[in-house]
């Protein structure tokens, strides 16, 4: 089963989160519902600013790990190697 990592975003250079999902739309769809996390909810993050496909869940959960283990700066530069202005990647989901 596929998987994908994603980070959202609460404003350009706000709250992050990183999370994985076989179903990005429909998870990225809950964050921006409430229903999500609690912790979205609370900082307001519902952002798509950064994803990435992954052919196994395993390896998906895996890069989620180690994102989450990475200093702040360095997510901000991934986020902007693909996406340098933090548009929301939401609505240019095809899936």
């Amino acid at each position: 089963m596929a998987g994908y990592v994603y980070i959202l975003a609460s404003a350009p250079y706000g709250t992050l989160y990183i999370g994985v999902t076989n179903d990005i739309a429909f998870r990225v769809w809950q964050h921006r519902e409430g229903a999500g996390s609690e912790f979205c909810r609370r900082y307001g993050v519902h952002r798509l600013v950064h994803y990435e496909l992954f052919d196994d869940i395993s390896n998906a959960i895996h890069r989620e790990k180690r994102l989450k283990k990475w200093p702040r700066r360095w997510k901000i530069n991934l986020i902007e190697a693909g996406n340098p202005t933090w548009r929301d990647l939401y609505e240019t989901l095809n899936l």
